[in-house]
């Protein structure tokens, strides 16, 4: 199993309208691609020293392969879907593989 980690710092101005949109259209988006089996939203607990808002999304993928064909089929426009949000936030991305899960 693999996670598909996605770190987000957002601008306090926009916070409200980004998580709606993350909550209602993002996340369920992410999901109709047929390359995730579930997604969990947590929120940062730790300030940021530059400030904003810090939340983590992952989503799980049954194996690389499949993560692998999301880049390919499907990355380049879930990011464009966050056009008008673009200079409010800063993302970063990870690939975790899941070890034990108990």
């Amino acid at each position: 199993m693999i996670i598909y980690n996605v770190t987000i710092n957002v601008q306090e101005d926009i916070h409200d309208d980004w998580l709606k949109w993350m909550k209602e259209e993002h996340i369920p988006d992410m999901l109709d691609t047929g390359k995730f089996t579930k997604a969990l939203m947590t929120k940062v607990l730790v300030q940021e020293p530059m400030g904003g808002i810090t939340y983590s999304v992952q989503y799980t993928a049954k194996n690389k392969k499949i993560l692998e064909n999301y880049y390919e089929e499907n990355a380049g426009e879930m990011r464009s879907k966050s056009k008008s949000f673009e200079g409010k936030f800063v993302a970063f991305r990870t690939e975790l593989e899941v070890i034990t899960e108990q």
